[in-house]
Parts: C-alpha cells; structure tokens; sequence
C-alpha cells in the first residue's frame, strides 16, 4: 500500500503543494497542485488530501501565514485520515518545520521545488520541527503574548512620561521611586488637569513618601508657568496609561477563566520560589498542564534552550553557547532565576552563592534558570508540590508569602482555602 506524504510551501496568498508515494524505489515522482489561502481553497486542499489519500504533511513555518493551514488541515483533513481503514499511528499527522532546516542552495528559490525538498528531508529526518500545541493551548498562548506585548507597551509609555516632564521641567521622578505609583499619578492627574499651585500639587502626596513637602514644591514649581499644551499632552498619556492597564486587567481575568480547571496547577507553580500566579500562567500557556509533550526534565530544558550547547570539532569541544529555544518561556526563567536567587533561606540562594564567584553572575542565572526549568517539568508531569529544601525559612516571611499569593489568586477568580495544621497534644 501507498504512503504518501504531501509538502506545503507557504506564502500569504498561495500555495504550492506536492503529493508523493515515499515508499517507491527510485526518485519520487510529485504531483504539484497550487491552492489560495482563502478559508474555501484551504477546504478543497483538506478533500484534496483525502482524496489522494495522504497521509502525514509537513509545512514551512512562514511567519503567522501557516496558522491558517494548520487550523484547517486539523479540522477537515485529520479526522477523516485518521478514521480510515488500515490508519498508522502516524496517520492525519501535520508536521510544522523551521525554515532553516530547509535551506536551498543560494540563487535557487522556487516554490514547488521547495515544496519537494520539504518531503525528501523530512522522509531522510534532517528537518527540524517546531512543537505546535493543541488549540486549547495555542488560545492560552495568545492571550498571554498579547498581556506581555501590553505590559512592555506600559513600560515604554512610563519612559515617554518620564521623557515629557523633563522636558517640561518637571522633576518629579526623582523624588518618587514608582513614576505611575499612586501619589506620582494624582499629582500628574491634578496637573494635568490645569493645576497650577506646587503647594496643592505637593499636598496630594501620600505621607509615607520619603521625599518632603519642601522638596515635591520645589520639583512641581515649573508648574505655575507650564504651558497649556505639555498639559494636554500629559492628559493623553495618562488617558492611554489607564486604558492599557484595564486592557491588562481583562487579559488576566480571561486567563484565570481559561485556566480555572488547572487552578492546582497554577497554585502549585506559584508556590516555587521566584515564580508567581502571573509566571505561573504564562509557563503553563506554554508547555501546557502537564508537560506531557516533553518526555524527561532534559527535554524541556533542552527545547527551551536553558541547557549548555554541545558544539564539537576534531574531538575538541569549541563552545557551550546555550541553543535557541523558546523566548518566552526562557525570559520567564531567567526572570525567575532572578528573582529565586533573592529568596532568603532559599536552596537557589544557597546554590547561587556557590557558583558566582567561579561562573560570574550570567552563567550563574544560566544555572539557576536550568534547574528551575527541570524542577518545573517534576511539578506540571508528577503533580506534586514544591518543598524547600534549603535553609529553614522565617515563619513571618512564609506567612507574608502565602498570603500574598492567595489574595492573588482570589483576585482572578480562584477559590482558595489555606490549610490548617492540627497539632496533636503531647
């Protein structure tokens, strides 16, 4: 019987598909069909691979272009393959590859012959292929991309505020550590506003600001003569800041409800030293629940690229250079491993201060990031909780941390209860 395997060359508005048997002997002999990318064409091409009974494909990643082909090849192509008589397990499997992989010669691009070079590479196992969730888990991955794209979007519009008061001779931000904290914001409001005394400006300042009255006059007094337009500037700034902020609001409600069925897994993520709800969320959007695409800890770390490189020659080892992996979930341990090293008492704080002084600090996070990443594969895969195995931790310090994380939790909508230890009378 026939095993035939297509080839998907993607563009934006077409394209160029090649169907051939790969267990002929000889050279494969292709039939070359070119389809649009319209959801109706992207349906004659699934019946088309019905029809010719293929049974595996392999695309091109072509920027966002492939998603399109994907979602219908999983929609009308799959099951049908799938349920046909004598089906492999193999069967109705799309394969998405890295356009590195299939490289041609220089000079010699053309559609249908990379379509082609796509089947011989993939039968001969030299492409590389791209993880490609399930769509459940493709749909958390877009709402917390799209927060993380906001939540940079919010920093660079703090710098452009920061950018027009000094211009503007206001010299606010040295005085407060947080420029979009809450007393920084009602003197930028009421200024914004048209207020024009420094006094009253200064006035709407929280008393626990170091910064003193005298001072925040003297860092508001542009304001008696600031002219009406740095005013209306700041307004629209301030406008914007605000509507980016219930943006990110709605995004993390929208988590925690697609989410809400995996709430003990978030919880148990978020229990790990220098991770959080938000950490939590983001790398279970991307390596799923369980992890269970990822057969061992050295598989996750190894596709997230938190591992050392391995780059021989001539028997010589020539570098260690981490690989390119995913830049979400390694910006999430780095951060982390960040943040871990700080936890007092912490096993990453003892583990830190051991290397540093012998790998320097980068290589020394490189470390901690790894050992996060395979510790995060033992929670999601076996399900159990973390346990502190460094120095004994302050009770007050585990009380404020615990009851940070369940006032976070309870604010996007997870039902927590804290457990209560009975202790039994000697």
């Amino acid at each position: 019987m026939a095993y035939r395997i297509a080839g998907i060359d993607v563009h934006k508005k077409m394209l160029a598909v090649v169907v051939a048997d790969v267990e002929g002997e000889g050279e494969y002999q292709f039939e070359r069909r070119q389809f649009g990318t319209t959801p109706e064409h992207l349906r004659l091409l699934s019946e088309w691979f019905v029809a010719q009974e293929v049974e595996e494909v392999v695309m091109e990643s072509t920027a966002q272009y492939w998603k399109p082909v994907w979602g219908a090849l999983e929609g009308y192509w799959k099951p049908t393959c799938q349920k046909r008589e004598g089906a492999g397990p193999m069967s109705g499997a799309p394969h998405l590859e890295q356009a590195q992989s299939n490289r041609g010669p220089q000079g010699r691009k053309k559609d249908f012959p990379d379509a082609e070079r796509l089947v011989k590479r993939f039968v001969a196992q030299e492409l590389t292929l791209s993880f490609v969730p399930d769509t459940e888990q493709r749909l958390w991955r877009t709402v917390m991309r799209r927060k993380y794209q906001l939540t940079c979007d919010r920093v660079q519009l703090q710098n452009r505020l920061e950018s027009l008061l000094e211009e503007a001779h206001i010299k606010l931000s040295s005085l407060v550590s947080d420029l979009l904290g809450l007393s920084a914001r009602r003197m930028l409001q009421a200024l914004a506003d048209g207020e024009t005394n420094p006094t009253s400006l200064a006035a709407l300042a929280d008393k626990k600001l170091r910064a003193t009255p005298a001072q925040l006059c003297d860092a508001l007094s542009a304001a008696t003569e600031l002219n009406p337009v740095y005013r209306r500037l700041l307004k629209m700034v301030l406008e914007e800041l605000q509507f980016l902020e219930q943006q990110i609001v709605k995004l993390e409600q929208e988590m925690a409800g697609l989410l809400i069925q995996h709430q003990e897994a978030v919880q148990r993520l978020a229990e790990v030293p220098g991770l959080g709800v938000a950490s939590a969320q983001q790398i279970i959007a991307e390596v799923g629940a369980k992890a269970a695409t990822f057969a061992s800890q050295k598989h996750l770390s190894s596709w997230v690229g938190a591992c050392p490189g391995d780059d021989e020659s001539a028997g010589v080892s020539t570098s260690h250079r981490s690989p390119k992996g995913n830049r979400q979930m390694r910006r999430i341990l780095n951060q982390g491993a960040n943040a871990a090293v700080k936890t007092k008492g912490s096993i990453f704080e003892i583990v830190y201060r051991r290397l540093v002084l012998r790998l320097g600090h980068n290589q020394t996070i490189g470390a901690i990031a790894n050992r996060l990443c395979r510790l995060i594969w033992i929670i999601l895969h076996r399900g159990v909780r973390y346990e502190e195995r460094g120095q004994v931790v302050c009770e007050r310090l585990k009380r404020t941390r615990t009851a940070r994380m369940i006032r976070q939790l309870r604010s996007l909508g997870y039902r927590v209860e804290p457990l209560t230890v009975q202790v039994n009378p000697a």
